[in-house]
């Protein structure tokens, strides 16, 4: 079971608003709208993604990280890296 089980469709939720904001980002574009109405938009839906990242990986961490950390040995290690490798990816993008 992963961290995020319990709030599955809390997340499920949230990805199809994201969804419909991209979709609606293509409709922009095909509309020709002005390019600073588009960057706004875009600027919107990245928040949404990025606050949705930093909630699942708050739960990995709640969950798979210490549940990992609890057992101790290289499972742990492997999940501390793993967890800081996301980390990094997240605050590249």
């Amino acid at each position: 079971m992963h961290g995020y089980s319990d709030t599955a469709e809390e997340h499920l939720r949230r990805l199809r608003r994201i969804e419909g904001q991209i979709r609606g980002l293509q409709r922009m574009v095909e509309e020709d709208k002005y390019c600073i109405d588009i960057l706004t938009q875009v600027s919107a839906a990245t928040s949404a993604l990025r606050s949705f990242s930093l909630q699942l990986l708050e739960q990995h961490l709640a969950h798979c990280v210490a549940e990992a950390t609890a057992k101790g040995g290289p499972e742990a290690q492997a999940k501390v890296k793993e967890a800081s490798d996301a980390i990094a990816r997240l605050v590249r993008s």
